[in-house]
């Protein structure tokens, strides 16, 4: 059966199908030399007219990267275009997500499917299309996701007695089925997780940040008391925490989100905020107390052990496909990728050299059973044994991929049986080491201590980033200030919703959270003067 899916009506009077991409988009340059629009700030939406060969496509792994310091969002496209991670889809706003992009989502799943399943949940799937009277049901939540909201009209050739909305989020159909399988307290907690794509229509995308499609994954839960779910939702929180700082070694804020940022239907957010290379905030991942109010909308009750009809206490939480781009945000220098071991699709290329053909098969042999050696110990690595390119050819091309540690044989190393090996994290002769020996035990035990020390100093390096650009401030004045040099703002809050919207349209900043580390003592709001219980982060962010 085919589907058309046909947008919301104030979307289509906006950007109307005939849209064309811009003309940068559709030139095959390397991205540095064009508008950093293109994917980046194009309005999504509809598949464009032009033929393949005419779509824009990102630059080639063999052209150069745009600096940092130059153009951010151009060096972020131009990186995940040389280290190949996604290339631009047919349909604007959406992207393909490459085998090497998609690795690093794999051992971000690998990583959380062990911590779900140890904290009682289980894995299930539920369908991407949902009846729009679901959406209709609850009020707030109708109300936050309309303007993003994918719409199914037509089916089979005909008119839909109903239209079908495609997944943006799954709260609506979780409780439906819910409805079902929930009829008493020994059904409770119900505790579920579903890895999957979700469709929203973004106005502004950026690969791997915001996008038509993205993936992710979403847990719901169901309990019988409040603090059930409280708990819940600060546990997911802690572990999304754990994982940003020893998986992929981003120092993020964990805390909670202002009224005007909660999840639409929720009736508290928790967030871990983490701080981009352009010191731009980034929504890494977010946990929902939805209290009563999607039980209440659709129904969902149970008999508690005295009898009495109550309705569920809920949560939702998330992480999705956006996380990796805050790895590449977080860590990439101008060279491309810098890759956390931990989720290193990669974590060592073997790369042999020689020059005349009577060395080749020493040299290969000897970078093969360093390969073996590696793997047996449950290092990820690759050797890199292609004639095509030069020996510095590949070494700037896995340095642009981000791989951690990059192991050099030559003739003159197997007669000594030692390696060479150099750090990503390190540039140059400062991160190269001589004399490495082959002896298995000994190599194993290096490789693993510096795959360690990688990750520490890239944790050491992005909090020391991160401390340096926070400034407290005790006014308003200071806190514009500190937004207009591109810091964060953290200062004490207990102003009207009214005055953060204030924050918002005067300097383009937002609440990120109230963190859960907070200073003691007594506060005065910086926006009233008033006694502040808490300190708020202020950030521009994406």
């Amino acid at each position: 059966m085919v589907a058309s899916l046909r947008l919301p009506s104030l979307t289509s009077l906006l950007f109307p199908a005939t849209t064309r991409y811009p003309a940068a988009l559709r030139r095959t340059l390397c991205l540095r030399n064009r508008p950093a629009s293109g994917f980046a700030t194009a309005p999504s939406g509809t598949a464009s007219p032009e033929t393949k060969s005419e779509v824009g496509r990102l630059p080639r792994s063999d052209q150069a990267v745009t600096p940092r310091s130059q153009d951010f969002s151009a060096w972020y496209l131009d990186v995940i275009a040389s280290a190949e991670l996604a290339d631009y889809g047919p349909v604007r706003g959406t992207m393909v997500i490459r085998p090497y992009g998609y690795a690093i989502w794999e051992a971000i799943q690998d990583y959380l499917n062990v911590k779900f399943k140890e904290t009682g949940h289980s894995n299930m799937y539920f369908p991407q299309f949902i009846p729009y009277s679901f959406i209709e049901k609850e009020a707030s939540h109708v109300e936050g996701f309309s303007p993003e909201l994918a719409l199914v009209t037509v089916g089979g050739g005909n008119e839909l007695e109903e239209k079908l909305v495609v997944r943006p989020t799954s709260e609506t159909i979780v409780n439906h089925m819910f409805t079902q399988w929930i009829h008493s307290y020994r059904d409770l907690p119900l505790m579920i997780n579903q890895w999957a794509n979700v469709t929203r229509w973004e106005m502004r995308t950026k690969p791997f940040i915001r996008t038509l499609e993205f993936l992710w994954q979403e847990g719901h839960t169901a309990h019988a008391t409040p603090e059930e779910a409280e708990k819940e939702a600060k546990q997911m929180i802690e572990i999304y925490t754990r994982f940003a700082f020893e998986e992929t070694a981003i120092p993020v804020i964990a805390g909670r989100k202002s009224k005007l940022e909660t999840f639409a239907g929720a009736d508290t957010t928790y967030t871990i905020e983490a701080m981009m290379g352009d010191r731009k905030a980034l929504q890494a991942g977010t946990s929902h107390n939805l209290g009563q109010n999607f039980s209440r909308a659709f129904g969902t009750q149970f008999q508690d052990e005295n009898g009495e009809r109550q309705h569920v206490w809920q949560t939702s939480w998330a992480v999705s496909t956006r996380f990796v781009g805050g790895i590449i945000m977080t860590h990439g220098d101008d060279t491309g990728l810098m890759l956390p071991p931990k989720i290193a699709p990669i974590q060592v290329v073997i790369v042999p050299i020689w020059k005349k053909d009577s060395e080749k098969t020493e040299v290969l042999s000897a970078a093969s059973s360093v390969k073996e050696v590696l793997q047996t110990a449950g290092v990820r690595v690759k050797l890199d044994e292609t004639t095509e390119r030069t020996a510095g050819w590949k070494f700037n091309f896995w340095e642009m991929k981000g791989v951690p540690i990059r192991i050099e044989i030559g003739p003159r190393d197997v007669s000594s049986n030692c390696v060479v090996v150099s750090r990503r994290d390190i540039p140059g002769k400062a991160g190269k080491v001589f004399g490495i020996s082959m002896d298995p035990s000994t190599l194993v035990a290096y490789v693993k201590e510096k795959l360690d020390e990688i990750h520490s100093s890239l944790l050491e390096k992005a909090i020391s980033f991160r401390d340096s650009n926070i400034v407290d401030v005790n006014s308003y004045e200071e806190l514009k200030a500190a937004i207009s040099s591109g810091k964060w703002a953290r200062g004490p809050w207990s102003a009207s919703d009214s005055d953060e919207q204030r924050v918002k349209e005067e300097t383009g900043a937002t609440i990120r959270c109230f963190p859960f580390e907070q200073t003691l003592g007594t506060k005065t709001c910086l926006m009233t003067g008033n006694p502040a219980e808490e300190v708020a982060i202020f950030a521009k962010s994406y």
